[in-house]
């Protein structure tokens, strides 16, 4: 399992604007979240133990904050041909099981993530009213085996300096988990 931090996109940065299908088999994009006071985007996918590790987290993270108005959007852009576990089908399962109230979508060309400059799962984003970006990086200090407590204390406070109108602090952590699976020839340049 190779250890990858996220790419830290600059602050700032206006949300790259997407169109993908849910696991419900709708299509949702990024101005069906205009208007909303913070937009949360989530790079996730099924079977990386990073994320497994968060997985209650983020379906708690995500109905908590859904219900005050927040949008939170899980995106998946892992091959699903050499990973099959996180094909459109299979993340449909994990959505329901997991208890995920936010969409879940599937990057299957994986243009979001290069996007984005996602680099690993989870990779966390955090944008203002005005779709622009004041945090990314890591949902807390908790990681597989480390014995640290899932907080969320680090993406949970972007949110709430967003929603109180307060600037978020520029100290930021990456995230860390396992590489995006890019499909053969597929990776972009600021990955590895």
């Amino acid at each position: 399992m190779a250890l990858t931090p996220s790419t830290m996109l600059p602050l700032g940065t206006a949300a790259p604007d997407f169109q993908l299908p849910d696991v419900s088999g709708k299509t949702v994009g990024l101005a069906d979240f205009r208007g909303a006071p913070a937009l949360v985007v989530m790079f996730i996918c099924n079977h990386c133990p990073y994320v497994k590790h968060l997985r209650s987290a983020l379906a708690q993270f995500g109905k908590a904050n859904q219900a005050r108005g927040v949008a939170v959007v899980g995106i998946s852009s892992n091959d699903p041909v050499a990973y099959p576990d996180d094909s459109l089908e299979n993340m449909a399962v994990e959505a329901r099981d997991a208890g995920y109230s936010f969409s879940y979508l599937f990057d299957e060309s994986q243009g979001v993530a290069k996007a984005y400059q996602a680099a690993c799962t989870p990779d966390f984003y955090v944008f203002d009213r005005d779709q622009k970006l004041v945090y990314r990086g890591q949902y807390d200090d908790s990681r597989p085996g480390n014995g640290a407590v899932i907080t969320g204390n680090d993406l949970q406070a972007a949110v709430e300096a967003v929603l109180a109108g307060r600037p978020v602090p520029t100290a930021q952590k990456p995230s860390i988990g396992c590489n995006i699976k890019w499909k053969p020839g597929n990776a972009p340049p600021y990955f590895g």
